[in-house]
């Protein structure tokens, strides 16, 4: 079995304002395989734009372990972590203005980073060409920004993420200003090149169809894992079986709740709520497992004086990701 590329263990970033000191991971723990496509879904300031920017070397954590590809961004040099984010990770942000560079073309933008890294004019031309076909826009390589559509762009902006070959693409809201059939587009383009070049990525997104289009989900909340679903592994083939197209057979998701390596579970607020769960529990082993039952009389559990600083709308009362899909559908997400 290999090694996974990113290991995070007891991963903590504190930032400080003003006076104030904010904890924005809180001790988290994540694997990721090799060549694994994973979203990461959680309320606003939950710790998700932060870990992105950690993983990415653009932040340095405050304490913990994070490992990618057995380099610890947290004792790494600057020098060496300037050529971590310039040749291992791809970056595709939800603006456009962090991604491409509005006057140059479509091919001179994928280009640009090669340029920068001293590749050959041979060597950039065969790689701009092979990335401008796989996401579908070599005939548009010419066409400057104003020319190009959102989402054309965006497949432009994952083409220059991939120029340096990275072992790791990162997506903060690639989807966020696109509308619903646009935002589909860029998911696929994602799982293709995640496919194609067996790219490990990770993908932080609002966006309900994220399952669908994913191996794996996970959800953070409060600077910690909290839960994850998995897509099951034999949904195509059952398709396939039926005579159905994978693409239109309805998926089967299970989730689960993380236990960390201190045994501490994260309960989902709606489910604290309608127990009537306060600041104690019993907890009794029986044939089935463990069961929790809720302290008569306990006072309720206070929420986090301070927020995470990552994101900016309101947390959303209920997680979890199928409290997240139901809200997505009332159009309250």
């Amino acid at each position: 079995m290999t090694e996974p590329l990113i290991v995070c263990d007891n991963l903590v970033k504190i930032y400080k304002v003003t006076e104030i000191e904010v904890v924005a991971l809180q001790g988290l723990d994540l694997t990721v395989e090799r060549g694994e496509l994973l979203g990461i879904v959680g309320a606003s300031g939950s710790g998700k734009s932060t870990l992105l920017n950690v993983l990415g070397g653009l932040d340095r954590p405050s304490a913990g372990r994070v490992l990618v590809n057995d380099q610890d961004l947290l004792k790494l040099p600057d020098r060496d972590l300037d050529r971590y984010r310039r040749t291992k990770v791809g970056f595709v942000w939800q603006q456009v203005a962090r991604n491409l560079i509005p006057y140059l073309s479509a091919r001179a933008n994928v280009e640009l980073p090669m340029t920068v890294a001293g590749a050959s004019p041979a060597s950039k031309r065969a790689r701009s060409r092979e990335l401008l076909e796989a996401v579908g826009l070599w005939e548009h390589r010419d066409h400057r920004l104003i020319q190009l559509s959102g989402g054309q762009q965006q497949r432009v902006a994952i083409a220059v993420a991939l120029a340096n070959r990275p072992d790791l693409l990162l997506a903060d809201e690639p989807t966020g200003e696109l509308d619903s059939a646009t935002a589909q587009q860029i998911l696929d383009v994602l799982r293709k090149m995640n496919e194609q070049y067996n790219l490990t990525t990770i993908v932080v997104t609002h966006d309900p169809q994220i399952a669908r289009a994913v191996h794996r989900v996970v959800t953070i909340r409060d600077g910690r894992v909290s839960s994850e679903t998995v897509r099951r592994v034999d949904d195509v083939e059952a398709a396939l079986t039926a005579g159905i197209a994978p693409t239109h057979a309805p998926h089967v998701f299970e989730e689960y709740l993380v236990v960390d390596a201190g045994g501490h579970l994260q309960l989902p607020p709606d489910l604290v709520e309608r127990a009537g769960i306060g600041d104690r529990v019993t907890l009794e082993a029986t044939d089935d497992g463990l069961l929790i039952r809720p302290v008569a009389g306990r006072p309720s559990i206070a929420a986090p004086l301070v927020a995470g600083l990552d994101e900016e709308e309101p947390p959303a009362k209920q997680r979890g990701v199928k409290a997240w899909w139901k809200r997505i559908r009332r159009g309250h997400g």
